[in-house]
């Protein structure tokens, strides 16, 4: 690839994007299903015309989510699987909530982010993330679907990552519809949980833990932890929190993870740590995902992905001490960072 194709690549990368946003809107995949379809039958169940229907199909062809096996003919490829919502794995509502306009439109505005530190949507929107999830229900609802989903990877790997065995009672701190926990608790049926996170954020919560047939070992909290966190657990875990803030907020909240903490407890944080240095590497979007996050989080909710040596400074400032970052195989880039009460 030159130089000129990799900047035309990531330039049409918005676009990529919107395209992958109209496939899931018009529900291509389900249509398609498991043998290759034409696209004019594909158009007819979805309401669209024939001929625009076989350009996005072709585009998505060319991203590689189908395959255009021949003429005006699709199948659906293995990437293109995880659209279809009816699949294990499956990232529609990932897709649909980071192509969603509120989101997008915050980035338009990211040199001025960048110019003044300032957070994007709340300049744009004249009210803080978070705050307008609770004023939009179905955005909500699709924003706990979608880290739902984001963490499903995560979930699968990590009861084999840590020895959750030494604990008696672990509290998923910010832990939204406790796909997480849910996994810990199957894979270590000693153990007992708790769901800390807002009411919006738990709506979801009570299916997941029925479903797995937990909910007489998990209890559901809905708080705040700028202002506490359950006491009675020995272990407090927390993933994809703390990059949602400034430093100051962050400290806060592991603060109350310290203060909650009996002796030997541990916390554990799953983010991504960002190297010191940027590797070389090709310049796509896969190896500069972690990055635009950090930008993600400038933009919409003034927080920030961080390196080791950044968490080791909050742990600190918290009362806690770093243990130890490790990197979560099959849940890249997302390492597990242990930390302690401090000696």
């Amino acid at each position: 690839m030159t130089d000129r194709d990799l900047l035309v690549r990531l330039v049409f990368g918005s676009m990529a994007a919107q395209t992958v946003r109209a496939a899931v809107r018009l529900r291509v995949v389900e249509l398609i299903g498991d043998t290759p379809r034409p696209a004019a039958d594909v158009a007819a169940d979805a309401g669209a015309e024939p001929q625009p229907m076989t350009r996005l199909l072709r585009a998505l062809a060319g991203l590689g989510l189908l395959r255009e096996h021949s003429f005006g003919t699709f199948a659906v490829a293995p990437a293109g699987v995880l659209l279809d919502p009816g699949r294990p794995g499956s990232l529609t509502s990932f897709v649909r909530m980071f192509t969603e306009p509120e989101i997008i439109r915050a980035w338009e505005h990211l040199d001025d982010s960048v110019r003044t530190g300032d957070v994007a949507f709340d300049a744009v929107f004249g009210t803080d993330f978070f705050s307008r999830l609770a004023q939009r229900p179905e955005l909500s609802a699709e924003f706990n679907a979608a880290m739902s989903q984001a963490t499903a990877e995560a979930a699968a790997v990590l009861p084999h990552a840590f020895d959750f065995g030494r604990y008696a009672a672990v509290t998923d701190v910010g832990g939204g519809d406790g796909t997480l926990l849910a996994a810990v608790l199957a894979a270590f049926p000693g153990l007992k949980g708790v769901v800390l996170d807002t009411s919006d954020g738990l709506a979801q919560a009570p299916g997941t833990l029925r479903r797995h047939g937990l909910a007489d070992r998990c209890s559901l909290v809905a708080g705040d932890f700028f202002r506490s966190v359950p006491e009675g657990s020995d272990l407090y875990l927390m993933k994809s929190i703390l990059h949602d803030w400034p430093d100051d907020r962050a400290v806060t909240i592991l603060r109350h993870c310290r203060a909650a903490l009996p002796s030997g407890g541990r916390v554990l944080i799953l983010e991504p740590v960002l190297p010191e240095t940027v590797p070389g590497g090709s310049g796509g979007v896969d190896e500069a995902a972690t990055y635009l996050s950090d930008l993600n989080m400038l933009v919409n909710v003034g927080g920030r992905e961080r390196t080791r040596t950044d968490f080791e400074d909050l742990c600190r400032a918290a009362g806690l001490s770093l243990l130890s970052a490790t990197p979560l195989p099959g849940a890249e880039p997302f390492s597990l960072l242990e930390a302690a009460a401090a000696g």
